[in-house]
């Protein structure tokens, strides 16, 4: 490649090497422009073969003469520490390069709940935080039953509730939580008074819907 660049810029990949020698290693993985000292106690050799300091920190080294990486390389146990069922599990993830597949004809829960809504996510893209379809089951599962508008479908929240009670539930549970946040059931204490209007605004939301039986 010609030098030719008015601005005296060098950009050939024998340049780089030039510059930063430090990441050139032999075929012996031996760092011959190393300029450390052998990191094991009283040895004054040069330190031209790096080990890793633990299994758990691995981007931290130690740097050792060839005699003394052999003999650290030698009594390196990466399990070290660890249960024969962490060992076994290490060993099977490792068979799958750490990506472990999954069952044919079998979905998971969200690909299931997105393939309800006509969805199919099966690289996971949508993730943990998608929204569900809870479908026919939620009930049994204590689930959301039916469409409600936003402001009803918090009031339900707030109160501890379930869509498919009646007002006189609903009315049970906001009553119960009067007599838990009211200051005269707390010696006075006025603490939760946020909570309570919280509580007072929710029950005002549901009284006067249309959405709710009003007896069982």
């Amino acid at each position: 490649m010609a030098k030719n660049d008015p601005f005296g810029f060098d950009m050939s990949v024998s340049a780089s090497k030039k510059k930063n020698p430090r990441g050139r290693r032999g075929m012996s993985g031996a760092f011959e422009t190393s300029t450390r000292v052998c990191d094991h106690a009283g040895c004054e050799e040069a330190g031209k073969y790096r080990a890793p300091k633990s299994p758990d920190i691995l981007d931290d080294y130690f740097w050792f003469c060839k005699e003394h990486v052999r003999e650290y390389n030698l009594k390196w146990n990466f399990f070290d520490g660890s249960t024969e069922a962490e060992f076994s599990e290490q060993v099977d993830n490792d068979r799958v390069w750490g990506r472990s597949t999954k069952p044919f004809g079998k979905r998971s829960e969200e690909q299931r709940a997105w393939a309800r809504l006509g969805v199919d996510d099966p690289h996971q893209v949508l993730g943990e935080n998608a929204t569900r379809n809870p479908g026919r089951n939620a009930a049994q599962q204590g689930g959301h039953t039916r469409r409600l508008p936003a402001t009803e479908r918090r009031a339900l929240e707030v109160l501890d509730a379930k869509d498919s009670w009646s007002k006189a539930q609903i009315r049970k549970s906001y009553k119960a939580l009067i007599k838990v946040l009211h200051p005269d059931m707390n010696g006075g204490d006025r603490s939760q008074e946020e909570q309570l209007s919280e509580v007072v605004w929710a029950w005002d939301q549901i009284k006067d819907s249309k959405s709710f039986r009003d007896k069982d």
